[in-house]
């Protein structure tokens, strides 16, 4: 049977669409072959705008950017402040020198902590790339004075108002310490990265989170302020940043009262007219503590390590999952935006039922998502005996350019203390 002339000419056409196409993809492919291999080749100036055309496209334009922004950076000098307790350190301190550390050659690390029980963990620095200076601490109370007491709330802080105190002074210590290296080296850092023992990294920092005239800080995890488990900035900026504990008085003098630690952290950089901005980063804070679940709206949801990501500092714990999918759309759609939220969708996040100790055979969890080189540093602290943790602690110190620490025999104690001591039921301080 004849076809209507309409559908004839339908096909004629799209027919002659097909060959089109046939022609163009290949002429197309042509220009740009010639465009990048034959540029000194003056019969072709056609080309040119090809290339031109190329060249402009925006994935092209954000890889020179990026390309340039990271050389820019090689070259710079990066002041890496590490503060808090070891905690979880076997298992977040070597991404922390992978992600971070080693991303960035020029970068010096600075680590400031109080001695605990788990202090004996930081023999793993030994394999950090450059160590500017190691602090590490007998903590002591702190004064409470009256503009302390008006600024600031012990509601949500497991140690009051002298758990936040403490946290500052963790966080001022640091740019002290800054400062003096560079007046004992004299030169002046151009970058500042802050960040925290316990954080797990699963992907490099970036070069997009350095922003000149901003302080870089991750979303989500702002209970009504900013989320202050990171910053990255200038020196300028970051001192203001991170000056935590004698700041205060300058909020209590602006009037401000009843502030949670990341409340401060705002008021902080307002008042002193620092401009922020937010980064989404690859990174969660490893945490024992237990929460509620599911969470609520002013819960905190904690995430399985095994999450994509990136998690912006979010708490986390390795666990067998217990809410993903239409789960997790139904939880965090509930939970308060402005507190406790992190970034979710597309299967970025999964949860862990949190309201208990870790899972039976997380050691395992964690060595299947970190992978080999992660698990066997976990494993290195786990079987490690006097001698090497009292050998490592000795070549760290030889390593470091400036050490203020107590004696290496007294991490040996600790560690026969930890070895000794069922650690995991020991009520940790977590601030």
């Amino acid at each position: 049977m004849l076809k209507s002339p309409r559908k004839l000419v339908t096909k004629w056409v799209s027919d002659t669409n097909l060959r089109l196409t046939g022609l163009i993809i290949p002429l197309f492919l042509f220009l740009i072959f010639f465009s990048f291999h034959s540029s000194t080749w003056n019969g072709f100036t056609a080309i040119y705008p090809v290339q031109q055309f190329i060249s402009n496209l925006p994935f092209q334009k954000a890889a020179k950017n990026d390309a340039a922004c990271k050389n820019e950076l090689l070259r710079s000098r990066i002041a890496v402040c590490l503060v808090g307790g070891a905690r979880r350190f076997e298992l977040t301190g070597p991404s922390l020198i992978d992600m971070i550390l080693k991303q960035y050659p020029n970068s010096d690390l600075f680590l400031h902590s109080p001695l605990d029980p788990d202090s004996f963990k930081f023999s793993l620095l030994k394999f950090a790339p450059r160590i500017a200076a190691v602090k590490i601490f007998y903590p002591k109370p702190l004064p409470e004075k009256e503009s302390y007491v008006r600024v600031l709330t012990a509601h949500n802080s497991p140690n009051g108002i002298q758990g936040l105190l403490q946290y500052f002074n963790l966080v001022e210590g640091c740019i002290t310490m800054i400062k003096s290296h560079q007046q004992r080296n004299n030169f002046t850092y151009d970058w500042v990265i802050r960040t925290r023992v316990d954080g797990y990294w699963n992907a490099p920092l970036g070069p997009e989170n350095f922003v000149r005239g901003k302080y870089v800080v991750p979303p989500g995890s702002s209970y009504g302020g900013l989320n202050d488990r990171l910053g990255i900035g200038d020196l300028r900026i970051s001192t203001v940043a991170l000056s935590r504990l004698s700041l205060v008085p300058h909020l209590d003098s602006a009037g401000y009262t009843n502030l949670n630690s990341e409340a401060a952290f705002k008021a902080q950089l307002t008042t002193l007219n620092v401009s922020h901005v937010t980064k989404r980063l690859p990174f969660c804070v490893v945490s024992d503590r237990r929460y509620d679940f599911p969470p609520t709206r002013f819960g905190v949801p904690v995430a399985a390590l095994s999450s994509m990501g990136p998690l912006s500092g979010a708490k986390c714990r390795p666990c067998r999952a217990a809410c993903v999918g239409v789960c997790v759309e139904n939880v965090m759609e509930k939970v308060e935006r402005e507190w406790s939220w992190t970034h979710w969708r597309n299967g970025s996040l999964e949860l862990c039922d949190a309201h208990g100790a870790w899972d039976k055979g997380w050691e395992k969890i964690f060595d299947r998502v970190a992978g080999h080189k992660y698990a066997a540093a976990r494993k290195r602290i786990g079987s490690m005996k006097m001698g090497e943790c009292l050998r490592d602690f000795i070549q760290l110190k030889k390593r470091t350019a400036h050490w203020s620490a107590p004696p290496e025999d007294r991490y040996s104690s600790l560690f026969l203390e930890n070895s000794v001591t069922n650690y995991r039921e020991i009520r940790r301080i977590e601030i």
